[in-house]
């Protein structure tokens, strides 16, 4: 995938999805303060978990100020209908890699430099927004360093388009570890995807160069290689419980979260103990683990989305052993429902492509919850993983502009949330259908 041939097609894309004159006289709105009115057949109530009718959300800058069946139509206030759809707040993807594309991983880091990597993440971002998702959480640049706050600062200026975005810099690793650079000629020094730190004091002199940075929270290498066989899966883990413990602890002096790559036991153990914020991937967790996340409201994050794109693309045979940790984690999160586990949802997008990680969702139903479920583990559960609880997730007011709507009833068909008619963010219409305005 080149960089020329990204841009050219979301520039094609925006100009084909927004009508140029008619979107700059929209978002002029905003720079005034005069009102919007959206319309449209139906609402989600995301935290009620139901779907109403009509619906309406007033809007008055970046701001939500009212939500529901119908809301106050202020005087000079601006109306799109926008007819049979379901109006509902933007989508949260909780792991996403912006700095990588379809392609060996592995190779990326080596044949493409940062300023280009840097480049295609904020077409990325671009592509994520433009299908409904307006915030993510970047889970590691995988050998960029903190060039994601780069990007997360563009966005935040307005001179570039893209979601809200916590960001960890790169991921914390051992050395030999999940994402080192293994299989290289060891002459030729290959960098790892990841910084190193093989004990605790190095854990937290990493993470406050990181934050130093701009990273927002941290992510940590706890497991891998993952090996299934039959149905035993087995994965080391990287780092101990007391070296977890002592890195959320410096997280927690500054505010900040902890988030770990964990497939399994024991690592999966050790960083419920530790009390990180999310486990993701989660194949593998105990009875034990899971009653101590759900205690602890720890976040599951399955990324059910990135397996399957892999057992249908494998790089090497036929897909088979991707196809087998498919179903075997599908099988172990139908456990993990019944024991009351907290889910948020994370697609692992990066490695497949962006813009389509709505997949996610339809991979969650398929696999045990209801879409309101789903729709809950995005929604409020994924506010809450991103520190964002107070301004994105629902429609409410005082609550970040963030509104999008699809194409049919998302509790329904959760498949409605790939058919995007518009998206809103911080109250500028990125993208819309077209529509009827009075």
């Amino acid at each position: 995938m080149k960089l020329l041939p990204i841009i050219l097609t979301l520039t094609a894309f925006t100009a084909a999805t927004v009508p140029t004159a008619h979107a700059q006289a929209l978002n002029a709105l905003d720079n005034n303060g005069t009102p919007i009115v959206l319309h449209a057949a139906r609402i989600l109530d995301a935290a009620a978990g139901k779907v109403l009718s009509p619906g309406e959300v007033l809007i008055v800058g970046d701001r939500i100020r009212e939500a529901g069946t119908s809301v106050t139509h202020p005087a000079g206030a601006t109306t799109i209908d926008l007819g049979d759809t379901t109006l509902m707040p933007g989508l949260i993807d909780a792991h996403v890699h912006l700095f990588l594309h379809p392609g060996a991983e592995d190779l990326q880091t080596v044949q493409e430099s940062v300023p280009e990597r840097t480049l295609m993440a904020a077409a990325a971002a671009k592509a994520d927004l433009f299908n409904g998702f307006t915030a993510e959480r970047d889970m590691g640049t995988e050998g960029a360093g903190c060039a994601d706050v780069a990007v997360r600062n563009a966005i935040d200026r307005g001179e570039i388009q893209g979601p809200h975005l916590r960001l960890s810099c790169n991921a914390i690793d051992i050395t030999g570890g999940h994402e080192d650079a293994l299989g290289f000629n060891p002459a030729q020094h290959v960098l790892s995807n990841a910084d190193y730190a093989n004990t605790a004091d190095e854990i937290v002199h990493v993470m406050r160069e990181q934050r130093k940075g701009g990273a927002d929270f941290t992510k940590i290498y706890e497991t891998g290689p993952d090996l299934l066989v039959g149905d035993v899966f087995t994965t080391p883990y990287q780092y101990t419980e007391a070296e977890l413990t002592a890195a959320v602890a410096e997280a927690h002096r500054t505010g900040s979260r902890v988030a770990v790559h964990a497939t399994g036991e024991p690592g999966t153990g050790f960083a419920a103990r530790a009390g990180v914020a999310s486990i993701d991937h989660a194949y593998h967790l105990s009875p034990e683990t899971m009653k101590l996340m759900r205690e602890k409201q720890i976040f599951a994050v399955p990324t059910f989305a990135i397996s399957e794109y892999f057992a249908q693309h494998p790089e090497h045979g036929d897909g088979s052993r991707a196809q087998a940790n498919l179903d075997y984690h599908a099988a172990e999160f139908k456990k993990q429902l019944a024991a009351g586990v907290p889910f948020a949802v994370g697609s692992d997008v990066g490695p497949f492509p962006h813009g389509t990680q709505a997949r996610e969702l339809e991979l969650m139903v398929k696999y045990g919850m209801t879409p309101a479920e789903a729709l809950h583990a995005d929604l409020i559960n994924g506010a809450k993983l991103l520190d964002w609880a107070d301004s994105i997730g629902q429609l409410k007011p005082g609550f970040y502009a963030d509104v999008i709507a699809v194409q049919g009833d998302p509790l329904a068909d959760i498949s409605s949330l790939k058919r995007i008619a518009f998206v809103m963010k911080d109250g500028e219409i990125i993208r819309r259908r077209p529509a009827q305005q009075r």
